[in-house]
């Protein structure tokens, strides 16, 4: 018997990024075409639809065409047409500006976007094909019958921070449906249960992840031009240290920054956000500041594993899209066309699926072979190594990414993937110089050029319920106080992008954590990057979390 607070619908999508809303347009498109209706639901967290939305961003828009008309593809928010695209090997004062493009890195005539604007104006098209677009609704728990995914939970509300249920206490909808696509996006929580309990990473590497920080400033009208490309690498990391910096010109006198570092890294008290407001203080990216103003500030983190990281993506009644699945082709970072790849080939694997009534795991296995045939093994398969031969170092790495380019990604002695909190040394085993003693005379920030992380959270537009319970959830406090406070040096405290992690110490000396969840900004890195998996990110209320506008 249907209760009032269950829904029943055809095809459930969760998560309302690239992947989740391709996925919708392409199969509502489908269905028109076929003279058939049926009922899409997709369900997002956010308070509006982009709002948890980052990326640099930088897209190939030819999936974009394949996926929209005319009419809707040329009335896409654009910032910008790639007109520059230079590569800057950064010292610590100068730099050198690369003669050629590396294979991969090259933009020229590809367009830059703000993804959350994007991702607002493909909820609309959705809307107007009669898909079912609700945000707002944070979801915890998939449902199981006979170990199948039948649907989900959206998260109880009405709980005060101690568990205790007050008078706005509302139990979460169920939402059943014959088809369910995770499109979380990065770390998707709902995807990395189910792919635990239905053991679908069996067959695949471990994923390894980077953190991308991203800020929009206004500058002076001859700061940069719109369509202007910069990549940088080298200073201010070092050694085994993977990532780089970007800058993109935008229109109205507009830039979007951002450093991406890779979380394998081994220093315990390695601090991504300090790093980027280093990387800021270099002299070609603090003149192209100087007089601007700070607009708008986030975080996200990137599956870049690459292709022998992706797990199996289907079982019965289940999809799984996007960053959720692992889909970010390495060295070029670009993500975007193929989780919208990835939505229109679970769109035909769905639309097959209910046209014969079959959800089946072995039905819903041709959105392997959809995949197969498209772009996403063609740019991923041949470059599968690129994130393993690189934690050998830039030099290493260098020399066996510029075989594999020979012999199509095949490389001998590739070592093994590893997860990012296994690489992360005890302070006592790290013999290199700590991060907050290499850049001890670096780590005062002005609040013009940059920034200490409270500050900079406030222009992510951040917000939280703090009457609930915390969503950050740590497994064994006395443990995580034995070894990840005493033995670790509470890594946490550093690699949050947004002061999330404390470390409160006591008048008798004693260290413990303090955890300000109002300040996350959903990046999940301490779900990623924290040493025991010691803690757990889950969805906190509906609405709650960063106010992404250009991002």
């Amino acid at each position: 018997m249907k209760s009032k607070n269950e829904l029943f619908v055809d095809v459930l999508i969760v998560g309302a990024g690239p992947a989740g809303l391709s996925t919708a347009i392409s199969l509502a498109n489908i269905l028109k075409k076929n003279n058939e209706k049926k009922r899409i639901m997709v369900i997002d967290k956010a308070g509006e639809v982009g709002e948890h939305i980052l990326s640099g961003a930088i897209i190939k828009d030819g999936t974009l065409k394949e996926l929209l008309s005319k009419e809707e593809f040329e009335n896409l928010p654009i910032e910008g047409k790639v007109i520059k695209d230079k590569i800057l090997r950064l010292s610590s004062k100068n730099f050198k500006t690369l003669p050629f493009h590396l294979p991969y890195m090259n933009n020229i005539g590809n367009k830059i976007i703000s993804l959350s604007k994007v991702c607002r104006y493909l909820a609309q098209i959705a809307v107007k094909k009669e898909v079912e677009v609700y945000t707002g609704f944070s979801i915890r728990d998939i449902i199981y019958e006979n170990n199948k995914v039948v649907g989900v939970k959206c998260t109880d509300t009405g709980i005060d921070k101690n568990g205790k249920r007050l008078k706005n206490f509302q139990e979460g909808t169920k939402v059943f449906a014959k088809l369910i696509i995770l499109a979380e996006g990065s770390r998707g929580s709902l995807a990395k249960k189910v792919k635990d309990r239905l053991n679908l990473r069996a067959n695949s590497n471990t994923q390894s992840y980077s953190l991308g920080i991203k800020e929009i400033w206004s500058v002076k009208e001859e700061a940069i031009k719109e369509g202007e490309v910069y990549h940088t690498f080298g200073y201010p990391l070092q050694g085994e240290e993977f990532g780089g910096g970007f800058i993109y010109g935008l229109k109205e006198h507009k830039v979007a920054i951002g450093f991406v570092m890779g979380l394998d890294y081994k220093d315990p008290t390695f601090n991504p956000h300090a790093l980027m407001q280093i990387w800021k203080q270099h002299p070609f990216i603090k003149n192209m500041l100087k007089d601007g103003k700070l607009e708008e500030y986030g975080a996200k983190t990137i599956p870049e594993g690459g292709w022998t990281c992706i797990s199996k993506l289907y079982a019965d009644n289940l999809l799984i899209v996007g960053d959720s699945a692992g889909f970010v082709a390495m060295p070029a970072l670009k993500g975007i066309h193929l989780s919208i790849t990835s939505g229109m080939c679970a769109a035909k694997s769905g639309y097959e699926a209910l046209k014969n009534d079959n959800f089946s795991e072995n039905a819903l296995s041709n959105y392997k072979r959809y995949l197969n045939q498209s772009r996403v093994k063609k740019e991923l398969y041949p470059v599968r190594n690129f994130r393993a031969i690189m934690s050998q170092g830039l030099f290493t790495g260098g020399l066996k990414f510029g075989v594999g380019l020979i012999t199509k990604g095949f490389c001998l002695l590739t070592p093994n993937m590893k997860k990012d909190s296994l690489s992360t040394k005890k302070l006592f085993n790290f013999k290199d110089t700590f991060f907050i003693n290499r850049f001890a005379d670096k780590l005062k920030f002005d609040e013009v050029l940059t920034f200490d992380k409270d500050s900079s959270v406030f222009y992510s537009g951040t917000s939280h319920d703090e009457n609930q319970p915390t969503h950050l959830v740590v497994k064994d406090m006395e443990k995580f106080t034995k070894s990840n406070i005493k033995e670790y040096g509470m890594p946490c405290q550093y690699f949050c992008p947004a002061g999330v992690y404390e470390e409160y110490i006591d008048k008798e000396g004693n260290s413990s954590l303090k955890i300000h969840a109002e300040n996350c900004v959903h990046c999940k890195t301490c779900d990623i990057k924290t040493p025991n998996d010691a803690i757990t990110w889950n969805p906190p209320y509906g609405g709650d979390g960063p106010k992404y506008q250009n991002m």
